[in-house]
């Protein structure tokens, strides 16, 4: 309790020394968070109305005799709405207006006693002014942003709005002035916040729930001593419309579903929503619904329209919403607008009738040939034609509900066997799609090639669920030769996949084993090989070698047993080089052999040696 009062102290002192914008803020908001987490810390300030004006107009550390025009020049405020951070920055923001609010808001909750309702008012007029100033997008989203003057004071916009708006509920929570903002302005703040998928950073992130949580809310509670109040928040809370789809399909019959909640989808009080009219995408027609209500559904909290209108076919539209409030009490807490505007886009199954290609005769019109076509199934249509010739298809497009549909892409594509393709646009009276192809006027667009030519056709739009690209079949066309001067056909693009895809498989041919000798040459090259160990053995036989001299002693035992099997790993290495080891593995080997059979033979030589000395002096 004693640090507690010390550290009160010190921020009622940090308050009254205070000569900017930012030491209000942080001493002011250190009392009211002080306040908040303990009730039995009592935080007051003395001379709340005084704090307040200081902030207004920074009088704190003027002088009683200082003229109007000296005060005009410090004040913190501006004609605009906009504020200071301190006497010593002309430069005005409205990230900083938001900041003075939260200051004005905690010094009024800290305040023993009524402030003047003249500064309030005042206060509640530069509101006013500051949302006038307020920016707008396309969509009708409004945000708050400041000129970039300074790059370290320059906030965006996402903090800028976010910090007017904390400061405006903040403030809205502590007084009973009605700061009379138009329901129109917070909604537009609601689709900003909403409107940001994905933020920036943490802070970017922590600023757009904490405006919206602001939003959402309109009671502020707050305590003075040891009583708890709680006042209505003088900021209309807006209502958004949601959709869990905007593509309804006729195939389906899907229902048109809406949902009305708060920003962060808390419910909302009863009411009705209705339809009241739906139009075409660009056109200025007249409604083609009369109005009427959406049905509520209690278990999924949803207004459901289950049929849609006749009038409403495949086609993007644009829907009109009003939402009423069923009591009338709730319209001052509320705010929806008077009426939500909303593209809906309805799919659906395009029929595809009379469709049929046929070569016509260029010079009377006559049909040469014709075929039907079957553009939901497969074709294989075969037709011939030379330049004097022309080729007309057509076919009809209708919705489910009978009326003529105009896709955004209907492309006929001839692609020659030199691959060289040739696209046309499919035209539309009504009902009827039809393109007739003159050759004749075609041959220098065609390079003159003759030959075959596939056919392909192409129909698609976002609202039809059977797109087509079918293959209708070919046409053999005979033309005229090609001039000197026509031109070529361009030069085709080489294929990605052939010139970067995977290389042919490389397959290792080996070489034939070569024919080996006949088995006895092999075992007579043997024989010669073993000769010299045999001689060897036999010299040691001749020369009557035995066993007499070998040392009994264990080192020269020792060393002797070690020389032998040395000779012997020398012998057994003999055979590897021929059965296995390389000559350069087989001398690598004998190195090691040949450094170890010195040292033992030296030492048993010694050995030796010394016993035949002894022999002889005995």
């Amino acid at each position: 309790s004693h640090l507690l009062k010390g550290i009160i102290s010190r921020l009622n002192a940090a308050v009254s020394g205070a000569s900017s914008l930012l030491d209000f803020y942080y001493s002011v908001g250190g009392l009211v968070l002080i306040k908040d987490q303990s009730s039995e810390a009592d935080v007051h300030l003395a001379d709340a109305e005084g704090v307040f004006r200081s902030v207004k107009i920074y009088l704190g550390r003027l002088k009683p005799t200082i003229s109007v025009e000296l005060v005009v020049d410090v004040a913190f405020s501006q004609s605009d709405g906009r504020w200071r951070y301190s006497s010593n920055n002309p430069e005005s923001s409205a990230f900083a207006a938001g900041i003075a609010l939260e200051t004005l808001a905690g010094i009024v909750s800290l305040a023993s006693s009524e402030i003047d309702q003249s500064l309030i008012s005042t206060l509640k007029n530069d509101i006013i002014k500051l949302f006038d100033s307020i920016e707008k997008y396309d969509d009708g989203a409004l945000y708050f942003d400041d000129k970039l003057v300074d790059g370290h004071e320059y906030q965006g916009p996402l903090s800028t709005t976010s910090s007017v708006l904390r400061g405006l509920t903040a403030f809205a929570a502590v007084t009973a002035e009605n700061l009379n903002l138009p329901g129109d302005k917070m909604l537009g703040l609601a689709k900003f916040f909403l409107g940001i998928c994905v933020p920036g950073d943490a802070k970017d992130f922590f600023n757009q729930i904490d405006s919206l949580a602001c939003l959402e809310s309109n009671r502020q509670g707050f305590s003075l001593g040891n009583l708890n109040f709680t006042l209505p928040c003088r900021v209309s809370i807006p209502l958004i419309l949601s959709f869990p789809s905007t593509v309804l399909s006729l195939t389906r019959k899907d229902s048109l579903k809406v949902g009305v909640s708060t920003v962060l989808g808390s419910e909302v009080p009863s009411l009705t929503v209705k339809l009241v009219g739906a139009f075409s995408s660009g056109s200025k027609d007249a409604s083609l619904v009369e109005s009427q209500e959406l049905n509520f559904d209690k278990t999924s909290g949803l207004h459901i329209l289950n049929d849609l209108p006749k009038s409403i076919d495949v086609g993007s539209y644009t829907f009109v919403f009003e939402v009423v409030l069923h009591e009338p009490e709730h319209e001052e807490v509320y705010f929806m607008g008077s009426q939500t505007k909303v593209p809906i886009s309805v799919t659906g199954l395009i029929k595809v009738e009379n469709s049929e290609i046929a070569v016509l005769d260029s010079d009377l019109g006559s049909i040469e040939s014709q075929k039907k076509l079957d553009l939901a199934g497969k074709n294989a249509i075969s037709l011939s034609a030379n330049h004097l010739q022309k080729l007309r298809l057509s076919f009809q497009l209708t919705t489910p509900h009978g009326r003529s549909f105009k896709p955004h892409q209907a492309f006929l594509k001839l692609r020659h066997e030199s691959k060289v393709e040739h696209i046309f646009v499919v035209g539309n009276s009504g009902k009827q799609f039809e393109i007739v192809l003159n050759f004749l006027g075609l041959v220098e667009k065609f390079f003159y090639l003759s030959g075959k030519y596939d056919m392909e056709l192409t129909i698609g739009d976002a609202a039809m669920e059977n797109s087509l690209l079918v293959a209708i079949g070919h046409i053999e066309l005979d033309l005229p030769e090609a001039p000197e001067k026509a031109p070529r056909p361009p030069p085709q693009p080489v294929d990605p996949y052939s010139r970067y895809g995977p290389k042919a498989e490389i397959t290792h041919i080996f070489r034939a084993p070569e024919k080996r000798p006949p088995q006895e040459l092999s075992l007579a090259f043997l024989g010669l090989t073993i000769m010299p160990l045999l001689g060897f053995l036999i010299g040691l036989l001749r020369l009557g070698v035995n066993l007499k001299n070998f040392p009994t002693k264990p080192v020269p035992a020792t060393f002797a047993v070690l020389f032998h099997v040395g000779i012997g790993a020398v012998l057994l290495l003999y055979v590897f080089f021929w059965v296995k080891l390389d000559l350069f593995q087989t001398l690598k080997l004998l190195g090691f052999l040949g450094v170890f059979l010195v040292f033992v033979g030296h030492r048993i030589l010694s050995h030796l040696a010394a016993a035949s000395a002894k022999l002889k002096s005995a």
